[in-house]
């Protein structure tokens, strides 16, 4: 079992559970059976933080969360999202007070719960001021539907805005060794409004466990074959990140991608990574890297291991990135 921490005022175990790629973006989905089994598994660990959104799989994984937990929804924190929308154009965000509302109502449909424990804005609407986004997420939590908001992939300015309006609870962005961006600003912001910090691809996408030793490895239809940094002029580079890990974690007897895991937990008592897995085993691994104590000696070595600027490419795709906010 692991231990656990606070988000702002909601305490979940220390680790969570990121469960996109049950249903979505990464190789294929078809095995519920082990989804189901690993969120189960996760539970009996500890791991209570169960992460999932509106457009993972278009409702779909919503929908495999909400089977999974059925008679368990006391032992969850239950956490989805709102926000990212595909239009024409490509992929956007929405805000406004009306689709925050018609969004969480679908989604405690879909999950079969009449309460979320923590939703987030996914995206930041750069069109509906954050002050109306926040003001329908207040209204929310009056209602009972949700009882804490977060957001995601959010600025310190943003974030400011709209803790100003309803407290912000937690902050999910990308944060691992190959993703250090929320380092600069964000995460002083978040400590100094007591906002906890929720890393996404805390793997780095599954590339800092070694795993994937090309890009060609990965299956049709995989959103990493998109992405920069999985590129072919980009993979060796960023290979060698992982080369360098792997010979550090040997010496604890421990695999790169632990390695890895441990050092996003020793980033302070307000960290819940949300490492993405659909089978038990991987999610074992995971949660064994919670316990996996760093001296400053280790996180030092580890850093030199894998500096910032050494990352080859960018973390996203144009078509991601712009609806990134900055």
């Amino acid at each position: 079992m692991i231990g656990t921490r606070k988000l702002g005022g909601l305490e979940v175990g220390a680790q969570g559970l990121g469960c996109m790629g049950m249903s979505h973006a990464y190789g294929v989905h078809d095995d519920d059976a082990e989804s189901v089994a690993t969120v189960h598994r996760a539970l009996e660990l500890g791991v209570t933080l169960l992460d999932t959104a509106n457009v993972y799989g278009a409702g779909e994984n919503e929908k495999l969360v909400g089977r999974a937990i059925a008679g368990r929804r006391d032992e969850v924190v239950l956490a989805t999202k709102f926000g990212i929308v595909h239009t024409e154009a490509g992929m956007g965000a929405r805000g406004d007070a009306a689709y925050v509302k018609q969004c969480c109502d679908e989604s405690l449909q879909r999950l079969g719960v009449d309460h979320l424990d923590l939703y987030y804005q996914h995206r930041v609407d750069p069109q509906v001021p954050i002050e109306e986004t926040w003001g329908a997420l207040a209204e929310l939590v009056e209602a009972g539907k949700i009882r804490y908001a977060g957001i995601s992939e959010a600025s310190a300015e943003t974030i400011r805005r709209a803790h100003a309006v309803h407290p912000v609870t937690a902050l999910q962005s990308e944060w691992s060794l190959w993703t250090r961006g929320i380092e600069d600003e964000i995460l002083g912001t978040c400590r100094d409004l007591g906002i906890g910090i929720v890393p996404f691809s805390p793997l780095g996408r599954g590339f800092l466990t070694g795993t994937v030793s090309s890009a060609k490895d990965l299956p049709e239809g995989d959103m990493r074959r998109g992405m920069p940094r999985f590129a072919e002029d980009n993979f060796a580079r960023n290979l060698a990140i992982v080369d360098a890990l792997r010979a550090l974690a040997a010496d604890k007897g421990v695999t790169a991608g632990q390695l890895a895991l441990a050092w996003v937990h020793a980033k302070g008592d307000d960290v819940v990574p949300i490492p993405g897995t659909k089978r038990r085993k991987y999610l074992e691994e995971n949660v064994a890297a919670a316990g996996l104590a760093l001296s400053e000696e280790d996180i030092a070595a580890i850093e030199r291991a894998a500096p910032a600027d050494a990352v080859a490419g960018a973390r996203y795709p144009e078509s991601f990135a712009r609806i990134v906010d900055k």
